[in-house]
């Protein structure tokens, strides 16, 4: 009964939805050409050189070694096995859904076992430096000083996050409970020699297959960002997004947050981008009360990219509500952060920049930006010429195949 019941439940969601997109075509386009725009332009050309790099750096050992060096400081604070310093590094320097990805290739590869996996899931999903300094702090708020305190305040979160999540299921995975060696560079070479012997593919096909599962990967998160975006763009429409802000707005009001924050607020837990560049236009007074709306949306993640991980994690063992779990932690840890962290990282340096730097440079100060701009002209170039790339290497494995 209780899966009949779901069964009828998704179809009822599907056909709603699909009678919205012919209700509202012109809406549901625009909002699919936005999606594409992001991906095409900023995402793809962005995140397709750490997914390849990763996959190689896997391949050839190098993740291995860099997992016995970092074993005396990964397990006791994160318990989780040294290898799990790449997925948290990488997943900080690249932007979510990298953490992800490669938390199920370390699981694939038996170099985790389950909840392992499912801590290391769970804070090493993290929004970008591109997008933290670049796209909210300039390109939104139009301060670049926005964005120490916002990066420090992510950032800081999801280790704390990840130290929390550490006691998550330690009485049932007693394997994780190891003695804290001593970092051994001779063992960590001979690891990574040993992983890379196991790998029997030549050179060449190990860069194709690098090439391959990357853009593979991409290409659904692009799915999810245009879906995310026109499902955005419906629930608006059809009043549903206000009605639910109608019911934030108790909870923003015991939380002494301005009411106008809250359609921005449930936007932002559907898409990112969208609910940071709607709270940025509500130029609320004090400024304080957008920055803990925004660090909560960026450590929540948003339900795109949480959709993005349930996807990437869906062929293997790790399961989604500890990570889940986790994006609430991180919201409210990254909020409090915020708090505490506004006078010294935002207000005092204003006084600072102010008595010392009569002379402000915003070339300087837009670097991100211009970062940003540069990756929207050349963007797309790279996105064709990836997928160039990816035919002729499967059209030659068809030909040697065949």
């Amino acid at each position: 009964m209780k899966q009949i019941l779901k069964s009828f439940m998704l179809a009822g969601i599907t056909i709603f939805f699909a009678f919205t997109l012919i209700k509202y075509p012109n809406d549901a386009l625009e909002a699919s050409i936005r999606g594409l725009d992001m991906w095409w332009e900023v995402v793809f050309p962005s995140l397709l050189p750490f997914f390849i790099t990763a996959e190689l750096l896997l391949s050839f050992g190098v993740v291995r070694f860099l997992g016995v060096i970092f074993e005396p400081i990964m397990r006791p604070l994160f318990n989780v096995p040294g290898v799990g310093s790449f997925a948290w590094i990488m997943g900080m320097a690249s932007g979510y859904p990298t953490g992800a990805k490669i938390s199920v290739r370390l699981r694939e590869e038996n170099q985790l076992t389950r909840l392992e996996a499912e801590r290391l899931v769970a804070f090493t999903n993290s929004s970008s430096p591109l997008f933290i300094f670049g796209a909210i702090s300039v390109g939104f708020f139009h301060d670049a000083k926005l964005g120490l305190l916002l990066g420090v305040c992510h950032y800081l979160g999801n280790t704390f996050t990840g130290i929390c999540m550490r006691y998550y299921g330690r009485t049932v995975d007693k394997s994780t409970v190891k003695e804290n060696h001593k970092i051994s560079l001779r063992k960590a070479f001979l690891a990574m020699h040993e992983t890379r012997l196991k790998d029997k593919r030549p050179f060449g096909e190990i860069m194709g297959d690098a090439v391959l599962n990357s853009i593979k990967t991409l290409v659904m998160v692009g799915g999810f960002i245009i879906l995310f975006s026109v499902i955005n763009k419906m629930l608006f429409l059809i009043g549903i997004t206000p009605w639910i802000s109608l019911a934030f707005q108790h909870v923003f009001q015991l939380l002494s947050l301005p009411l106008e924050l809250s359609l921005p607020f449930i936007s932002g837990l559907f898409e990112i981008t969208l609910g940071a560049n709607m709270i940025s236009k509500e130029n609320i007074d004090p400024l304080l009360s957008s920055l803990i709306t925004i660090s909560f949306i960026l450590g929540f993640n948003g339900f795109s990219i949480q959709a993005q991980v349930a996807s990437i994690i869906s062929k293997t063992d790790i399961r989604f509500y500890p990570y889940f779990f986790a994006r609430i932690l991180h919201g409210f840890i990254a909020s409090l952060l915020t708090i505490f962290l506004y006078k010294p990282l935002y207000l005092d340096r204003q006084v600072f920049d102010l008595e010392n730097m009569p002379v402000i440079n915003p070339v300087g100060s837009n670097g991100w930006m211009n970062t940003l701009f540069f990756l929207e002209e050349i963007g797309p170039i790279i996105t064709i010429g990836s997928f160039a790339i990816a035919v002729t290497i499967i059209y030659k494995r068809i030909r040697n195949n065949s």
